[in-house]
């Protein structure tokens, strides 16, 4: 795994960015996000630009001009996607992208992939619905064979009219590097939070899942190197012994529901229909 190291000047402030930003870019302990290990002071007054920086989101899709670090490139992600600029973001993502979004079974591979799944993401969240960005860290990407690689993390939420919307907080990383003069998105990471919280459960299951691989140490190394083999030895069973009794059941209750709602359909005109009479 790649590191990039993060290093925040003892003296350090943030040009273009308002103050109620810099409020919130100081971290009160060291932290690792995934590969990326952040030390950080407080920021205080003179920006060094060749020093890793933490940039909190501008919020007002005005206010952003031209980008030129990282961190301003992921912020005007998120602002293209609120805002359905679909050519501007389309400038943002690189010709041989790959976006794992973790919701989904398959990464979305190359950049037409990439812009379809961002164009039906921006469509479907409509007019109402937004990224709310909280937070966005960078650093440089610690990799010989790339000396203009960038990463960089952002935290957020979609918010409806300004109203947080529950379980909808996430956790986006991002590799980046230079195209011509540009700064284009690589690759992408993103972690959606889960509406099921199990709590300590997971605890429990991890117990035990660990005491199982280090029992069968030669059954765990086939699992963890062929995981999707069991995956489809299930579905093979499910397919011959479950699939065949559940499917009419299944059919059965979507008809019978069907018909529910064409009955409550029809009763609900005839009530509209008899209601004009009486309002006359």
């Amino acid at each position: 795994m790649n590191i990039a190291s993060v290093k925040f000047p003892i003296s350090a402030s943030c040009r273009g960015i308002n103050s109620d930003i810099t409020k919130r870019l100081a971290f009160k302990r060291p932290c690792n996000l995934h590969g990326m290990s952040f030390k950080s002071i407080a920021l205080r007054k003179s920006w060094v630009s060749s020093r890793i920086s933490a940039i909190g989101s501008k919020g007002d899709s005005n206010n952003y001009r031209h980008n030129s670090s990282p961190a301003e490139k992921v912020d005007e992600f998120y602002i293209c996607i609120n805002e359905k600029k679909l050519k501007q973001l389309g400038e943002c993502v690189s010709r041989d992208a790959c976006f794992y979004d973790f919701a989904f079974t398959k990464p979305f591979k190359g950049k037409k992939e990439v812009m379809q799944f961002l164009e039906q993401l921006s469509c479907s969240m409509g007019k109402n619905v937004k990224f709310k960005v909280r937070q966005i860290c960078q650093g440089q990407h610690d990799d010989d064979d790339d000396d203009d690689g960038f990463t960089a993390a952002a935290n957020w939420h979609l918010e409806w009219k300004e109203e947080q919307i529950p379980f909808t907080r996430g956790c986006s990383f991002f590799k980046l590097s230079r195209q011509g003069e540009n700064i284009v998105i690589r690759r992408a990471e993103i972690v959606i939070e889960s509406p099921i919280k199990p709590g300590g459960i997971v605890l429990t299951l991890l117990k035990t899942l660990t005491s199982l691989f280090d029992d069968f140490p030669q059954l765990a190394e086939w699992f963890l190197r062929s995981p999707h083999a069991i995956l489809r030895w299930i579905m093979k069973i499910y397919n011959i012994f479950v699939a065949p009794l559940v499917t009419p059941l299944l059919d059965g209750y979507i008809r019978l529901w069907s018909i529910t709602v064409r009955l409550f359909s029809y009763a609900f005109n005839i009530l509209i229909f008899i209601s004009k009479y009486f309002i006359k």
